[in-house]
């Protein structure tokens, strides 16, 4: 069968809160969250938000790895009833290794799986220790686009941003897990604009809301067409766009 292609593609922005451990907690907030966005073609929603954010020492015990991926085959399951399609954060174990990834899921199948490739190690991040790079990411063809998914810190390096929008990505999706920050709003503003600038491509970026512990996010989420002009900004909530 001919893969659909659509001359316009709806996406749901999920900017949601959640709870480190709880995987059954969290999976049914994302489903809810499905069902509220069912006009949409695609939700996608923040960097583990399976999990929550962030995992650290749970990513060290296997077992918590092992509950994860089969919570994860679960919404995989769950996009087979009517809905958008999916996209996802969660971990994935392969060859031994731990990585942070974002699932794309549609028709109770996974369409694709993108692992991040930057991982941040500095302030109150710790990524490095409980996750493996991945390789540099391709673009996920959904519906006749060509959608790059750079994982957070992907986008303040360049290279991520740049080989996606040279393998032809037209679009970036960018899912976040990132804590508050006095005037860090801004300085995201400008690396937003400047790798919209920088690949000519849109951007969708999209954080979370809520705390834990010393963490507390409340980010904007916002879209950015290739003039560097935002079209969209949001701090809560739910919004469709392109």
């Amino acid at each position: 069968m001919a893969a659909e292609v659509t001359n316009r593609l709806s996406i749901a922005l999920a900017q949601m809160n959640q709870r480190v451990g709880d995987l059954e907690g969290n999976a049914r907030a994302i489903l809810a969250v499905r069902d509220r966005a069912s006009g949409a073609d695609l939700l996608m929603v923040p960097e583990l938000q399976l999990t929550g954010y962030p995992p650290e020492d749970l990513v060290l015990k296997p077992e918590f790895v092992r509950r994860t991926m089969e919570a994860a085959e679960r919404l995989i399951d769950a996009t087979a009833s009517p809905g958008p399609a999916l996209l996802f954060g969660s971990i994935h174990n392969e060859g031994g290794l731990d990585y942070n990834v974002m699932i794309l899921a549609e028709g109770g199948r996974m369409v694709a799986r993108r692992l991040k490739r930057e991982l941040p190690n500095y302030g109150t991040f710790d990524e490095k220790r409980v996750f493996a790079s991945g390789p540099l990411p391709e673009p996920i063809e959904f519906r006749g686009v060509k959608i790059g998914v750079p994982i957070c810190e992907d986008i303040w390096q360049e290279i991520v941003c740049s080989h996606l929008a040279d393998a032809g990505a037209e679009i970036l999706l960018v899912p976040n897990g990132s804590p508050y920050e006095l005037d860090k709003d801004d300085k995201r503003a400008l690396l937003v604009r400047s790798r919209v600038t920088m690949t000519g491509l849109p951007m969708a970026y999209l954080n979370r809301v809520g705390a834990r512990m010393s963490w507390y996010s409340t980010v904007r989420r916002s879209s950015c067409i290739p003039t560097g002009s935002v079209w969209c900004s949001s701090r809560t909530g739910m919004r469709s766009c392109c």
